[in-house]
């Protein structure tokens, strides 16, 4: 394995591989992490998978044991997403504890979480799509949220934002943004109808002047200027594919809404080119792991 990254750390604690973000770790009321096949469970048929889709229950739960004793996070007070590649963000309070863990689910549509309660944890599941991590700094709530394709250019990374302002007063420009790891722009090739989604992002509703609703009832009151440019992240090929960066993609979107460029950090790692350590469907052909972000306030 060479793990190199100007954006995060890697750390191992008995056996179990995590990263965290460097701008993330600077925040005190915080803890972060976002895991790894890095750890072996002699049992499991995938190397640190937490995703109770691929395997027997009570060896998933082993391999979340496992994670949160090495990163310390309390497996009591985990909540987990349902993710389809939607927009849904669940507001996530002590009372949701354990679902999708210990618990059953009883959403089959959560892509987002967040929550403004300490002894809460938020798990959300990759193994090639775009993890966005949300803090706001002033009011002290924290989002995470699962951008596939689809939910990059439905604008997940917006709602996570309306829905902490809804529900925190959170201003976006006080937010600290993290995006990644993912497949990257050198790696992540789609066909035309799907590229075609991304050049619409040029004229989607987010931002200044763009939804009445939230304009009228006080959202995104840090209007912006800002226009997404396709162009910096739809790279056309000579065979009729294209290339997509779905991190500066995510990135635009965010600033599009309010969040300060300088506040949002990409990270510089792609699970595909790194796959010795990352799950990644597309390197495994879909026999993969999953790994999770995980973050709380503390």
């Amino acid at each position: 394995m060479n793990f190199s990254s100007d954006t995060m750390q890697l750390h191992i604690n008995s056996g179990i591989g995590y990263l965290t973000y460097n701008a993330l770790s600077e925040i005190p009321f915080i803890r972060h992490a976002f895991s790894t096949k890095i750890g072996e469970n002699s049992r499991s048929a995938h190397n640190m998978d937490l995703s109770f889709d691929h395997g027997e229950k009570d060896l998933i739960t082993e391999n979340y044991r496992l994670f949160c004793d090495a990163a310390g996070f309390d497996y009591d007070t985990l909540v987990a997403s349902s993710q389809d590649h939607h927009t849904f963000v669940r507001v996530c309070t002590e009372k949701e504890k354990g679902i999708g863990i210990y618990r059953e689910k009883d959403i089959e549509s959560v892509d987002g979480l967040v929550t403004n309660e300490k002894g809460v944890t938020l798990v959300t599941y990759y193994a090639d799509c775009t993890p966005l991590f949300f803090v706001d700094v002033k009011r002290k709530a924290i989002g995470l949220a699962h951008g596939g394709w689809r939910g990059t250019v439905a604008g997940i990374a917006a709602k996570v934002v309306e829905t902490m302002q809804e529900n925190y007063g959170t201003d976006p420009a006080d937010l600290v943004c993290c995006i990644g790891p993912n497949i990257g722009k050198c790696c992540y090739e789609v066909d035309g109808p799907v590229a075609q989604q991304f050049y619409a992002l040029s004229k989607a509703p987010f931002g200044k002047g763009s939804c009445q609703r939230e304009l009228t009832e006080g959202l995104y009151n840090q209007q912006t200027d800002f226009h997404i440019s396709p162009s910096d992240f739809v790279f056309p090929k000579d065979d009729g594919k294209y290339m997509i960066d779905l991190k500066e993609a995510n990135r635009q979107i965010l600033v599009s809404v309010g969040v300060k460029p300088e506040k949002i950090t990409l990270s510089d790692l792609c699970t595909q080119c790194n796959s010795d350590f990352l799950w990644s469907h597309r390197a495994t052909k879909g026999d993969r792991g999953t790994m999770s972000a995980f973050m709380c306030l503390v």
